[in-house]
């Protein structure tokens, strides 16, 4: 039920190829999550302070928006399409006037990722038609995080697809299902979050950047997380500056970590790292239940 993956580099040298390996890796757990897949991508490479994802359903409405853009802000963004995706950068000054331009849009896109380097792509069909479709080959980055879903509790929509990115540089995939989402749910909404989906993992997202905004860190946010969340899980939670990893107390769901000197990679089976470089040297570990490991870039240029 459902695919993980993640990379993490140490090496800087190896952002050019990120993509190629997260597509690879997508591939191989295809057979984990046959309905849809999902990237998050951290990339350094920016032109504007605030970048957004956004997904259209109709792609007519997409140069609506660009000549709104244009008459409203004289040049001063910038847009890249892939496939049904568009990654709008802006300067954050200008972040009401962008909100209320979408909002006023005839077909408003849905907003997938907002921060200052996170990239979310996400679609429903098979995981290897996804890496063709969004050209995921080519994505560069520091590190990212993927998803291959086999629905079991909501519908199969682009939407319902993971990532699930609930606030600035965050999102997380999980795999496994949690038997207390709805009232986790009701109480997450009288806190003020909102929700697109019914998809039980949206809500292990929200509750996750509900508790960091109440002051927890993300290590303490998981480790809460263990006590509030019933049922079975393995989450992956990107932020801006790394990944972590989170299996439940049963830890009934297959996880395996690799680290060598120049990344740290994430697989629901060790099959999915098989092509990564010098794999055969990696230490190679399942992560331990109920313990969170975490890696992070410290330096902010890398």
């Amino acid at each position: 039920m459902c695919g993980i993956v993640g990379l993490f580099l140490k090496n800087s040298n190896l952002q050019e190829s990120l993509g190629e390996h997260l597509g690879s890796m997508l591939g191989k757990m295809s057979d984990r999550g046959p309905d849809s897949a999902g990237l998050a991508i951290y990339s350094s490479q920016k032109n504007f302070e605030t970048k957004i994802t956004l997904c259209f359903e109709n792609l007519n409405f997409f140069n609506e928006m660009e000549s709104s853009l244009n008459a409203e802000l004289r040049g001063k963004f910038c847009i890249q399409r892939r496939s049904s995706h568009v990654i709008l950068q802006y300067d954050q000054s200008d972040h009401r006037k962008i909100s209320k331009l979408l909002s006023g849009l005839e077909k408003p896109p849905r907003i997938l990722s907002e921060g200052s380097t996170i990239e979310i792509f996400k679609e429903v069909g098979s995981p290897t038609d996804f890496v063709d479709q969004f050209k995921i080959n080519n994505l560069k980055g520091t590190h990212g995080i993927g998803h291959t879903r086999m629905a079991t509790e909501s519908a199969v929509t682009t939407m319902g697809a993971h990532p699930f990115s609930t606030g600035p540089d965050q999102c997380l995939v999980h795999n496994g299902s949690l038997s207390n989402h709805n009232s986790v749910r009701r109480t997450l909404i009288q806190h003020g979050m909102c929700f697109e989906t019914d998809n039980d993992s949206e809500v292990a997202a929200s509750y996750l950047t509900h508790k960091m905004s109440s002051g927890l860190t993300l290590k303490q946010a998981l480790k809460k997380s263990l006590d509030d969340l019933d049922g079975f899980f393995t989450f992956v939670v990107g932020t801006k500056k790394g990944f972590g990893v989170l299996r439940d107390r049963i830890a009934c769901k297959p996880a395996v970590l690799a680290e060598t000197k120049n990344y740290v990679a994430f697989g629901s089976e060790y099959r999915a790292l098989t092509s990564l470089p010098d794999i055969d040297r990696a230490k190679v570990w399942e992560p331990e239940p109920a313990k969170v490991y975490f890696w992070e870039h410290n330096n902010e240029s890398f």
